[in-house]
């Protein structure tokens, strides 16, 4: 018994040496992050000016996260690209006492995505993806100026939400991947009753029995199978104290051709509205590649950062956005698009350390 106790316990002790010195020799990964919080401040000032404008104050608040953890046999990347702003006008430039008659929203983003990737051969591999779009605040449409002005709520937070999954395959270099997807999930939420009874539903197709009055038969969301496409570049210092961060998304829903209905009805459907000088003749008669193409949902970004001192930094940004599945403010607004340039207070946070 006693020959048998100690057996054991040199086996075990045995079986423990080996798994910490497996331990020791797995590859291990490695974090490295990168947190910039900015602040954004404008201001114009007009009084007795001959050449006239409006007097205003913008603030804007920005955070761009890149989180990377880096292993031999897979890279997890996830960023965080948040943003929101206001603006305020004085209307009529009455400059001794006078008040600010408009708060506008000037911008309003939040866009998370999360990557999972496997290296297979000579940088291509295979990588799950998931990228979440929705906004902060509740957005409007203005008509008219002064005591006159009316605003109609055309979005808010979830709605719409935009939740895209995919399995791709994928080439990933240090400081740019291109992800081709074949099989997409993307699913469109849109949380509020009262955009829906307006028929801004952003793509969730509603049920037979749908009755504006009766929100009962609301269907908030929609899911749409498809092909996916994603160009990704962040980049530190291409010039010298310059950034670039680019993206590119397309997104083609199978049944799409069916959910436009080419056909005599889109004539009636109050989501397609013309631009002026255009016919329904002219998408009718597209061909079939065309009509693809139009169908095609693009979502492209670019930002560039130029470091001015530690702290401060000039900085531009478009985003233009392609939907045929948003009717957009005024006619034929299915092209979206944001423009953006100023000086921002900034900090970095990244590990490790320069």
């Amino acid at each position: 018994m006693k020959k048998l106790f100690t057996l054991c316990a040199v086996t075990l002790m045995a079986i423990v040496n080996l798994n910490a010195q497996d331990e020791a020799e797995a590859p291990k990964g490695s974090w490295t992050t990168s947190s910039s919080p900015a602040l954004k401040a404008t201001e114009t000032f007009f009084d007795n000016w001959a050449k006239t404008g409006n007097s205003q104050i913008e603030l804007t608040a920005t955070f761009f996260g890149n989180y990377k953890y880096t292993h031999p046999r897979y890279v997890w990347d996830n960023i965080a690209d948040l943003a929101y702003g206001y603006a305020w006008q004085d209307l009529d430039n009455s400059a001794q006492g006078g008040i600010f008659e408009t708060r506008r929203k000037s911008i309003d983003k939040i866009d998370l995505t999360s990557a999972l990737s496997w290296n297979a051969y000579k940088g291509w591999g295979a990588s799950f993806t998931a990228n979440l779009k929705t906004q902060f605040g509740i957005g409007y449409e203005y008509n008219g100026i002064g005591a006159a002005q009316t605003q109609t709520m055309v979005s808010e937070f979830f709605a719409p939400a935009y939740l895209t999954t995919a399995l791709s395959f994928e080439h990933k270099k240090a400081d740019w991947s291109v992800s081709l997807s074949f099989l997409t999930g993307k699913t469109t939420f849109v949380y509020n009753d009262s955009l829906i009874a307006a028929d801004r539903t952003y793509g969730v197709i509603q049920p037979g029995n749908f009755n504006p009055l009766d929100p009962s038969t609301f269907k908030h969301t929609y899911f749409a199978l498809g092909s996916y496409v994603r160009f990704q570049y962040l980049k530190k210092d291409i010039l010298k104290n310059l950034d670039l961060y680019a993206r590119a998304e397309f997104f083609y829903d199978y049944k799409k051709p069916k959910n436009m209905a080419w056909g005599d009805n889109m004539a009636t459907d109050s989501k397609y509205l013309l631009a002026d000088g255009e016919t329904w003749a002219n998408l009718q008669g597209y061909n079939w590649l065309k009509r693809r193409i139009f169908e095609t949902d693009m979502d492209v970004e670019v930002k560039l950062d130029y470091r001015l001192s530690s702290h401060i930094s000039a900085n531009l940004a478009l985003n233009v956005k392609w939907d045929t599945d948003f009717s957009g403010m005024g006619r034929w607004g299915h092209l979206q698009v944001y423009q953006m340039a100023g000086i921002q207070v900034y900090f970095l946070w990244k590990t490790p350390k320069s």
